[in-house]
């Protein structure tokens, strides 16, 4: 009798901690895998839609999730407006960003270790072989949509073959206009898989959740980090 207790009390620990270290407020990450298609990712609906996937996948699925892209042309949208207030943590439950504000300035704790994948993996950055620093974004560096009349967002993130889209680099460091640049460094030579991944990328894009676990989070956030 002692003995099944001691079995079922080690089995609810297990079951409660997980094997894979992962924070219970986990309300950001990288993508771990591209959908298939390169850019196209079925607009932004989509994209939502794979975040919210991966997300559920990682046990974080009762948050709201939303796909860090920009759309232009009419009924254009900013990335930076699609991703609630923040707080945001990491797999490891690492503060990332207090906020959208704080996410586009020079303080946030955004590195190659800090963006994880919904598995808690790192992303292959520069130096790495193969280099997949290449984020999809569409952003300006302050996280709006390009004015441009250029493709910024290999049309609305519905082209996998012709077009361009404005990609960060999640390393913080490489080439383009913006090296050190999470959400804007430059753009693609194209939106196909493989141009992606030509010139240093993977497809992959950055998912928060619009809403977060609450005053935990917040009071963790306080405590844990401080901007310079």
């Amino acid at each position: 009798m002692i003995r099944a207790i001691s079995l079922s009390m080690i089995l609810l620990v297990f079951l409660t901690q997980g094997v894979s270290g992962q924070d219970e407020n986990m309300s950001f990450f990288i993508t771990s895998a591209n959908p298939g298609s390169g850019a196209d990712l079925g607009g932004l609906a989509g994209a939502d839609t794979y975040c919210e996937t991966l997300a559920d996948a990682a046990g974080v699925g009762d948050l709201t999730w939303r796909a860090y892209l920009s759309t232009t042309g009419p009924g254009s949208v900013n990335a930076r407006d699609r991703i609630g207030n923040g707080p945001w943590h990491n797999f490891e439950g690492t503060l990332v960003a207090r906020d959208v504000e704080h996410l586009h300035s020079n303080g946030p704790n955004l590195t190659k270790g800090t963006i994880l994948t919904e598995k808690g993996d790192e992303v292959n950055g520069r130096g790495d072989q193969p280099n997949m620093h290449d984020i999809l974004t569409g952003a300006l560096m302050n996280g709006n949509a390009s004015s441009s009349s250029d493709d910024t967002t290999c049309n609305n993130w519905t082209s996998s073959d012709e077009g361009s889209a404005l990609v960060g680099h999640h390393d913080r460091q490489g080439g383009g206009q913006n090296p050190s640049s999470f959400n804007s460094a430059h753009g693609s030579r194209g939106c196909s898989l493989e141009a992606l991944r030509g010139t240093g990328g993977d497809g992959r894009f950055y998912c928060f959740a619009t809403d977060g676990p609450g005053g935990l989070v917040q009071l963790r956030a306080a405590k844990e980090y401080v901007s310079p």
